[in-house]
């Protein structure tokens, strides 16, 4: 060995190294939902509510080993909205959010496919809120204003299809 080369190897080895970063792997879920519609003398109104953040959205929620996501979607509307009758009449497409979970993952990435469906109810139906279900409010708002009033952007071409087929 030169003496360079010890120079070169010395120099190497007091060279600091990073730990190797850890890429952190998103938790996947999958969800189901529900627009919730019914048909008053004043026209068309669909359900809403205001979630854990204090946002105006649609009712959803995780589904079940074994279960149907069309079940999971039934479910968790009605547990959502304290419903008690909906018809499926079909599904509105799905979307893909990506978050950090505040509850029972806290700081966790979370990956989530989440497929809504269209559902009607009896005119005479009233929205009882939930709050075991993260449910701030609950409220019927007329088909001309739930776009306005959904505050998620992502939920915007579900809306448009809802909407669609109504006309």
């Amino acid at each position: 060995m030169t003496l360079s080369s010890e120079k070169q190897e010395k120099r190497e080895s007091k060279k600091k190294t990073k730990p190797p970063v850890k890429k952190e792997l998103p938790i996947y879920e999958e969800s189901a939902g529900g627009l919730v519609f019914k048909q008053t003398k004043r026209g068309i109104v669909f359900a809403m509510i205001k979630d854990s953040y204090g946002k105006w959205t649609f009712p959803k929620g995780h589904v079940e080993a074994g279960e149907a996501i069309e079940e999971a979607a039934a479910r968790e509307t009605l547990e959502e909205l304290g419903l008690e009758e909906i018809r499926l009449l079909e599904s509105l497409g799905k979307i893909t959010i990506w978050f950090r979970d505040r509850f029972v993952k806290k700081g966790k990435l979370i990956h989530k496919d989440i497929s809504y469906f269209l559902f009607e109810t009896p005119e005479d139906t009233f929205l009882i809120p939930h709050p075991e279900e993260r449910v701030q409010k609950v409220a019927w708002v007329s088909k001309n204003k739930v776009l306005q009033m959904s505050f998620y952007k992502d939920m915007i071409p579900i809306i448009q299809r809802a909407l669609e087929i109504l006309k």
